[in-house]
């Protein structure tokens, strides 16, 4: 390996920013019968520059870890992250401070995610603190923070005030403007506009969207809020049970998804009829997801998929694809089809499943 971090310049276009292979993250649960809880199993996925990346699922699917990982605050069991071809988890000592200026985080909540007994300014300039060649004098520092505090929307005169006397909007300014101070490639955002008002949240999308075309800055955005991913996402990912099981364009993903679970998140999304035509069918899943702790075997889904046969029971699905569209793939013995989405209706019941909310007879 070499003893030099990789930059742009010296990397071929044809690289992927981010490039993951096989990442299995399992942890270990005292006191239960399998204490093995597989939350990562075998993902792939890569990031390009300037794109953003949606990545979506149920709660426990996985979407935290995995950012956990990409940011190097949890260790690989298995798998390969290469950033620009270099191993992060390779690196050490100035190399591995130089790596983590290129991997930031904006956080979910922008109450807990802040300081309330620092100033704004002095969380926004926190990272320089560490980082100390990159903003070396205080002027140079003064004059970058009243430039992250514009670019943001927030006043050079804000820098003085203490989180509590900022709106939940301008707190999320405050900790994008902090994933900034490192002039970051790729920014993990965790639910960043879940805790604020739907006009709030409007805005701040907005900002990352203008922040992007600005910066040249990658986005990994992760949300249960399909809407919220649509608007902002190049390409989705979905994730089910600790794997990856479809990935696509974002139109490819809304529009024609192929895994069944896609199918379903996508029925389920609210959504507004302005053209008065018939309302689409909903494809309504019982059941809950199993637990990790004792996933099923061969295809994750089975238990709640009305199309699970046999072979599904017995045999993990690989991803496949259409010679269509060959680098939109889901992992599914029997993808949807044009006429799966257009004749699903409700209530759809899995042949295997078990509704945990029905009663007992």
């Amino acid at each position: 390996m070499s003893d030099a971090i990789l930059t742009p310049s010296a990397v071929a276009p044809t690289v992927p920013l981010l490039d993951v292979r096989g990442l299995t993250k399992n942890f270990h649960v005292p006191g239960r019968g399998n204490n093995v809880l597989c939350a990562l199993d075998k993902i792939d996925l890569h990031v390009g520059r300037g794109e953003t990346l949606g990545l979506v699922g149920e709660s426990g699917c996985g979407k935290s870890t995995l950012a956990r990982t990409l940011l190097m605050l949890e260790q690989p069991d298995e798998g390969t992250i290469r950033f620009e071809g270099t191993d992060p988890f390779g690196l050490k000592g100035k190399q591995l401070l130089a790596w983590r200026r290129r991997v930031q985080m904006v956080f979910q909540d922008p109450f807990a995610s802040l300081n309330a007994r620092m100033t704004a300014g002095e969380i926004i300039s926190e990272p320089w603190a560490t980082h100390t060649d990159l903003y070396p004098t205080k002027k140079a520092r003064a004059a970058r923070l009243n430039e992250l505090m514009e670019i943001v929307g927030l006043r050079a005169s804000d820098a003085g005030k203490s989180p509590q006397e900022f709106s939940g909007g301008q707190r999320q300014r405050i900790g994008i403007a902090r994933a900034l101070a490192l002039n970051p490639d790729v920014i993990v955002l965790d639910e960043p506009v879940s805790a604020l008002d739907l006009s709030v949240q409007a805005q701040v999308l907005n900002l990352l969207n203008d922040l992007q075309k600005r910066l040249g800055v990658a986005y990994i955005f992760i949300s249960h809020d399909l809407s919220v991913v649509r608007h902002v996402a190049d390409r989705v990912a979905v994730m089910y049970l600790g794997r990856i099981v479809e990935t696509g364009t974002t139109e490819q993903v809304f529009d024609r998804p192929r895994h069944p679970y896609t199918a379903a998140l996508m029925s389920a999304s609210p959504h507004l009829d302005v053209t008065g035509a018939t309302p689409r069918n909903r494809i309504v899943l019982e059941g809950e997801m199993p637990s990790p702790l004792d996933p099923p075997s061969g295809c994750r889904f089975r238990t709640r998929c009305w199309k699970a046969e046999d072979v599904c029971a017995t045999t993990a699905p690989s991803g496949s694809s259409s010679a269509a569209e060959p680098l939109h793939t889901a992992e599914c013995h029997f993808p949807m089809t044009t006429e799966d989405l257009k004749s699903a209706g409700s209530p759809i019941k899995p042949k295997n499943a078990v509704n945990l909310l029905a009663p007992l007879q």
